[in-house]
């Protein structure tokens, strides 16, 4: 069931841009129309009661004219907040940063800074949201407000989440819990170091941290997050198998999914249940509800409910043997999931690229500092002879020799981000975004010369099996000697990825029908017989391969995928350890 877990589902972000005031929960909620108590009421109903409010917001908008500039500062700030809860990310944005600007008041500004870097994230602009948390990280040590801070820093944590930085993540995250003062909730930092680890892939659904998380968000108090808590548990249930607890977790929260009335929460439910009553065998109602999300998508975007909900529906209709409409479906999937991947992708290069420019900043600091040193120590030597004319020449050829070195430094630390983004850090082969753009590139050239080639999806049988008995270590030196034993087998022409937990991709290069099926019946049998040893225990595996065939499916990558994961299938399904061939070949390789 692996399949149900292709990724870390971006959806869950929405509750992050709903925190920005949760740590002034605790104003009591009182009829007011006075400005200060007027403030202070949509302050707490923001997180606990939106609809009421929007009705205390729009009371204060209509006395806009009688408000003093520190409270129309501050009902900017509110409207900016309701602005960015609709979705309206430009507006918002171009609202915080007027109050960071021009509101003149410190607090207010640290404030709109930790909701403009939850915002900048949501609307993709992650080298701006980088640059400001360079800034918010810089500016932590003059932050004397204890609630302020604690914002700062649970924001903080999630856009280092974002970046996959996440030991950085959890130390904000815990820097946050431990800035709350006593008494007060710590529902907002909990959820945020649940979040961490979750998008971490840390996360289990025995975790304590995500107990302790429930814990302090109760949901008569802190409902949202009470709820976004609900659905991480769900993803990590599924995560691990245990379909049917997703149900049952899921009716236990829908009441209070569908009296909020959030959309992303909705359709977050529809996807989770999908995913779960698929896991169960209950195809027609997974595919109902998968559907439902489907009509609610909006093309173009980088929509994780909508991947996921199309993916339902493609092993649904594998499944049910609708061949043009599991392809169908495929293709949707795998472009919504390049797609995804690119952002992640994006993401990564934006943090490296700001962490580059930050170098580069101090690398030209360091360079005028040194500078006005020499242009001293040269004003010193004019007056003096040859000997320390020597002397100054020393220390200016130390000098080049220093900047030298940080220019060495800052290259080899770009070529190693490069390597790093194109491999798989576990097995140092291709990692799942440029495989499939080395082989669409590949496949191209083939067409133009009328080649042929062979693309073959490679999956470990029971892996989970091992992983559960050995443990992790183990499975990860199972994987690396499959990698080994592939190869050995390979030309350097031909491409080798891993696609994702225990499944790989080749794609052998000018290789006839035969030559294809021999080649992967010789991996077989090389992976049947290796013996993997690790810690003074020993382990065999065995492998399923599903081949597609240029000559049946041509040259088109997302034909020959649907082609080589229907023969992978056929092949687990039939008894796993052979090797099938795709559409074009019904008999057994």
């Amino acid at each position: 069931m692996d399949w149900l877990f292709s990724g870390i589902r971006t959806r869950l972000a929405w509750v992050g841009l709903a925190a920005g005031l949760c740590w002034q929960a605790g104003f009591a909620a009182v009829p007011a129309a006075d400005p200060d108590a007027l403030i202070r009421q949509i302050y707490q109903l923001q997180v606990t009661d939106h609809a009421r409010s929007l009705q205390v917001l729009a009371q204060l908008n209509q006395q806009a004219a009688s408000l003093t500039p520190a409270q129309q500062w501050q009902m900017r700030y509110l409207n900016a907040w309701e602005v960015m809860y609709q979705g309206d990310y430009a507006k918002s944005e171009s609202l915080l940063d007027d109050i960071i600007r021009h509101s003149g008041d410190p607090l207010l500004a640290d404030r709109a800074s930790a909701m403009l870097l939850s915002q900048l994230g949501a609307a993709r602009h992650y080298t701006e949201a980088f640059e400001l948390a360079n800034r918010v990280a810089a500016r932590l040590p003059q932050v004397t407000d204890a609630k302020v801070r604690r914002l700062l820093l649970s924001n903080l944590s999630q856009v280092m989440g974002s970046a996959g930085q996440t030991d950085l993540a959890v130390r904000y995250a815990r820097m946050a819990i431990a800035a709350v003062p006593a008494g007060e909730s710590q529902c907002y930092p909990a959820s945020i170091l649940v979040e961490a680890l979750y998008y971490g892939k840390r996360l289990k659904s025995d975790s304590p941290e995500l107990r302790q998380a429930f814990d302090d968000c109760p949901a008569a108090k802190a409902p949202l997050y009470n709820t976004n808590l609900y659905f991480m548990l769900a993803e990590e249930l599924l995560r691990e198998g245990q379909p049917r607890q997703v149900l049952a977790l899921l009716d236990r929260i829908q009441p209070s999914v569908d009296a909020n009335g959030y959309v992303p929460a909705q359709r977050s439910a529809q996807v989770d249940r999908a995913t779960a009553l698929a896991a169960i065998g209950q195809d027609d109602d997974a595919k109902r509800m998968a559907l439902a999300v489907v009509a609610q998508g909006k093309s173009g975007d980088i929509d994780a409910w909508l991947k996921d909900a199309y993916q339902v529906l493609y092993r649904i209709e594998k499944k049910q043997g609708n061949a043009a409409a599991a392809l169908d479906y495929y293709e949707k999937f795998a472009a919504l999931d390049k797609a995804y991947l690119d952002d992640v992708h994006a993401r990564a290069m934006a943090y490296e690229t700001v962490q580059q420019h930050v170098l580069a900043q101090n690398l030209e600091t360091e360079r005028l500092g040194q500078q006005n040193a020499e242009l001293l120590v040269q004003q010193k030597l004019a007056a003096k002879t040859a000997e320390a004319s020597r002397l100054y020449l020393l220390l200016l050829l130390m000098a080049l020799g220093f900047a030298a070195m940080w220019m060495y430094r800052l290259k080899r630390s770009q070529l190693r981000f490069e390597r790093l983004s194109r491999l798989d850090g576990l097995t140092a082969i291709y990692n799942r975004q440029h495989f499939m753009g080395e082989a669409e590139r590949m496949l191209q050239q083939l067409a133009k010369r009328n080649g042929a080639a062979c693309l073959a999806f490679i999956d470990l049988d029971h892996f989970k099996r091992i992983n559960d008995t050995h443990g992790h270590a183990m499975g990860d030196e199972v994987l690396r000697c499959m990698v080994a034993a592939c190869k050995q087998h390979l030309r350097a022409v031909d491409l080798f990825g891993r696609l994702g937990g225990e499944e790989f991709g080749i794609l052998l290069v000018d290789c006839s029908r035969e030559q294809g099926i021999a080649i992967a019946e010789r991996m077989r049998v090389t992976i049947e017989a290796t013996v993997v040893e690790f810690d003074d225990v020993a382990v065999t595996a065995s492998t399923s391969i599903g081949l597609a065939f240029t000559d049946a499916a041509g040259h088109d990558l997302r034909r020959l995928c649907a082609d080589a994961d229907a023969a992978l299938y056929r092949a687990k399904h039939d008894g796993r350890n052979r090797v099938m061939a795709g559409v074009g070949d019904l008999e057994p390789a």
